[in-house]
Formats: C-alpha cells, sequence, structure tokens
C-alpha cells in the first residue's frame, strides 16, 4: 500500500499536469484562432492593395484606350479598394495581439533582457521571474479591465464603424474575449512561477 504522504505528492503532480495541458490547449486554441484571423487580414489587405492598383490602372487614358469600355464595366463591377479594409484590419489585429498573448505568456516568449541576472543564482532568478511574472500578469488583468470597459461604453451610445457600419463594441468584445484567457494563463503562470521560488522545482518553461 503506498505510504500517505506520497499518494498526496503523487495526486497534486497529477493535477499540476492535468492543469498545465488544459492550460496548453486553451492558449495553442487561441493562438491558432488569432492566426487564422491573422492570415484572414493578410488575404483581405492584398486584395484591397490590388484592387486599389487595378482601379487606379483603370482610371488612365491607356486603359481607355486598349480595353475601351470594357475598363468602364470592370470598375461598374466594384473592382476597386475592398471598402472598410481599415476597419476590419484595426478590429482583427487587436483580436489577434491578444490571442497570441496567451501562448506567449506560458512559454516565456516575451522578449527579456538578462546582461545582468544571467549570472545570478538560480534561487535569485526564480525569485525575479515570479515578481516580474505577477507585476505582468496585474497589468494584463488591469487592460482586461479596461477593454471591458469600452465594451460597455460603446455597446451603450451605439457607435458604429464609419464605412460597414458594424458596431465598434464587436471589436472590443472580440479583444476582451482573447484578454480573458490572456488573464487565465497570466494567473495560472504567475501561481506556477512563486511555487518554483518556493519549491525550487521547474514548473514552467525557463527563460
Amino acid at each position: 500500500m503506498a505510504h500517505p504522504v506520497t499518494y498526496r505528492v503523487s495526486r497534486i503532480c497529477l493535477a499540476e499536469s492535468s492543469m498545465h495541458h488544459a492550460i496548453g490547449w486553451l492558449a495553442r486554441g487561441t493562438a491558432v484562432t488569432g492566426g487564422f484571423v491573422l492570415i484572414v487580414l493578410i488575404a483581405l489587405t492584398t486584395l484591397s492593395i490590388i484592387g486599389r492598383a487595378l482601379n487606379d490602372m483603370l482610371h488612365t487614358e491607356a486603359a481607355n484606350t486598349l480595353l475601351g469600355g470594357f475598363a468602364q464595366t470592370l470598375l461598374d463591377l466594384g473592382v476597386g479598394e475592398v471598402s472598410g479594409s481599415y476597419e476590419l484590419l484595426e478590429a482583427g489585429v487587436a483580436f489577434a495581439i491578444f490571442s497570441f498573448f496567451p501562448i506567449c505568456q506560458l512559454y516565456t516568449g516575451h522578449a527579456t533582457v538578462d546582461v545582468f541576472t544571467s549570472h545570478l543564482p538560480q534561487r535569485v532568478t526564480r525569485a525575479l521571474m515570479a515578481f516580474w511574472e505577477v507585476v505582468l500578469t496585474a497589468v494584463l488583468i488591469l487592460i482586461s479591465v479596461q477593454l471591458f470597459g469600452g465594451v460597455q461604453r460603446y455597446y451603450g451610445n451605439g457607435e458604429t464603424t464609419f464605412f460597414l457600419q458594424f458596431p465598434v463594441w464587436w471589436a472590443y468584445a472580440a479583444s476582451f474575449a482573447a484578454s480573458v484567457v490572456t488573464c487565465v494563463v497570466a494567473v495560472y503562470c504567475a501561481v506556477m512561477r512563486l511555487g518554483e521560488c518556493l519549491t525550487g522545482r521547474s514548473k514552467l518553461p525557463q527563460v
């Protein structure tokens, strides 16, 4: 029969492993969603640039000479810049940024400057990492709270975008949803870093 202490330790390790798996799945899923949105935005921007260039070309005297009435037909069909592409780009990029935060937080992907800390004892390094993890978590939660305030404000006043006329709060809500995942992952990472500091055992990827 297993010793009670050994049994409790194994249960704790199993719970930590399950939690890390769930958090990892959540972070990766959010990153994939953000990546898909970013690909769509790249395609949209490319089409918009090509359309604008074609529109400018079709307005030239050379195009009218070579294509005749067909140039005007293409213009009538709407060949040109994608209407509202800037509005979609602004909303989509904001969502994508917050979608990549969780995976970056979980795998310590943020840029670091360790010129002075690389030679410190590991215990001191763990303490510094735990401190900055907690600070960053607090900042991310503050940003998420401000985004929620933006959702409430724009939902209340009914403001819409200029070209597409979609409610501005939709963009804020999308970014807020991704920021909530960011906060969940950030809190988890902060707790794990504090655990590393207290136990001296690695629980998350090191810098």
